[in-house]
């Protein structure tokens, strides 16, 4: 058996705030047999759907919730999977057997306190790479400033850019960076899916939808009274009031966004899935496994780029799954923007929804896409979301191996309804865009 903890980013690096539905993706990793730590209970709606493809039988999950801690049961607080109390509730969960009866322990987020965790349960082992994490090395690994020095070291092509400690660096190297390109990203050390990143531009012509930067701002011109007038404003927010530094970019206009997953354990490290993520409105809007409509050339950067940082980030000490981000630019070459090592929001999709349920290798050659809600459509309900698949005809088939799968809970959050992300399984690209026109037609405005 296996213990999943359904945690994210530990709140002393980035507060969050609900993230109860997020985090039960951890069920689609769930086995029979397995104990599953949440911060909350799961939906019991969405707890039957996923396992009814998983084939696991959820009778024989053991779901334990620590004490509510400091959030309020709306995220895993990192300091009550340590309490005396849970801990001596996960012993009688194990049974007289215990910890010889656990083969892994499998977080989402690599804290600290899981590796305090497994070592209070005498299963310190069965946490791969334990040690590593006991000393912070999560945030370490999944530091955007951190990654730029670990590439550099490992040969990775990045796009030009600096690592800015104080204002005045940033100063530096934004006047540097825009006199070159006329555009440049600002990135906090931590954060996720764009929204700590801000695109800064002093030419209008390289504003663009279609970047992984939720904000954007218009500079004036480029010259340094400007600039230093906008890091006034902007630095405690880009810095996180000086805890971490602060990463500018060169704006790569016109690039495609793909990643290379990765995963690291003692035997090395090996690929296991690319893809390709797209935005709408600066914001992410869905991704796509496998990679395709890409040439041999920038396959062969992207899976060499990758699996150089898959190799640096277990030298250090890291182990488990990582994906490596980069960008192609028009003229095909593959510079590299980031690394998540954790369990990122794609295994879930290739791992379980595209390899093992629809199994994208098999004749006739299928893809599965992840969608998030758009922010127009009003979805009251999830009876009301899996009556509109069926009615429409999108429901998932296993004999074409194509239609919907909702692959987290759907949850309405006040009168604006449920946001929450779907797969869509298909074989050509006019098949998704289908799916989604109709979707979008039946829930825009409507609740």
């Amino acid at each position: 058996m296996r213990i999943l903890i359904g945690n994210h980013i530990d709140p002393a690096i980035r507060d969050r705030k609900d993230l109860r539905a997020w985090t039960q993706r951890v069920l689609w990793f769930a086995r029979d047999g397995d104990l599953i730590v949440l911060s909350d209970e799961p939906d019991p709606q969405f707890l039957h759907y996923a396992t009814s493809f998983t084939d696991v039988d959820p009778q024989t999950l053991r779901i334990l919730i620590p004490p509510a801690g400091s959030h309020a049961g709306l995220l895993l607080d990192p300091e009550t999977l340590i309490r005396d109390d849970f801990l001596q509730t996960v012993r009688g969960a194990l049974g007289d057997d215990g910890p010889e009866r656990v083969d892994e322990v499998f977080a989402l987020w690599p804290s600290a306190s899981v590796a305090r965790f497994a070592a209070a349960l005498g299963i310190r082992a069965r946490f791969a790479g334990s040690d590593f994490f006991a000393q912070g090395g999560g945030e370490l690994v999944n530091n955007k400033a951190t990654f730029r020095a670990l590439a550099a070291g490992a040969g990775v092509p990045t796009p030009a850019g600096a690592v800015c400690r104080s204002g005045g660096e940033a100063v530096d190297a934004t006047v540097s960076l825009l006199g070159g390109a006329g555009a440049v990203v600002v990135k906090q050390a931590h954060n996720g899916a764009g929204v700590g990143n801000q695109l800064l531009l002093c030419d209008p012509r390289l504003s663009s939808d279609h970047v992984g930067a939720r904000h954007l701002y218009h500079l004036a011109d480029g010259g340094r009274e400007t600039v230093e007038a906008y890091w006034r404003q902007r630095w405690d927010w880009a810095s996180a009031h000086e805890r971490f530094p602060v990463v500018i970019e060169e704006f790569v206009p016109e690039a495609r966004s793909i990643y290379s997953e990765h995963c690291a354990d003692r035997e090395g490290t090996r690929p296991t899935e690319s893809g390709e993520l797209l935005y709408v409105g600066r914001r992410l809007s869905h991704q796509i496994v496998p990679l395709r409509g890409v040439d041999d050339g920038v396959r062969s950067q992207l899976l060499r780029g990758g699996g150089r940082l898959a190799d640096t980030y277990r030298a250090l000490g890291y182990r488990g799954y990582l994906s490596a981000d980069a960008i192609v630019t028009v003229d095909g070459r593959v510079l590299f923007t980031e690394v998540n090592a954790q369990v990122s929001g794609s295994l879930h999709i290739y791992q379980v929804i595209a390899h093992r349920i629809v199994d994208t290798a098999a004749a006739p050659r299928r893809s599965v896409v992840e969608y998030h809600t758009a922010p127009t459509w009003a979805v009251s309900d999830a009876d009301t979301f899996l009556k509109a698949v069926d009615e429409l005809g999108y429901g998932y088939d296993p004999v074409t191996r194509t239609g919907v799968i909702v692959s987290m809970p759907i949850i309405p959050v006040g009168a604006e309804g449920a946001h929450f992300l779907f797969c869509v399984a298909y074989g050509e690209e006019a098949e998704h865009q289908a799916i989604w026109d109709g979707l979008d037609s039946r829930f825009r405005g409507h609740a």
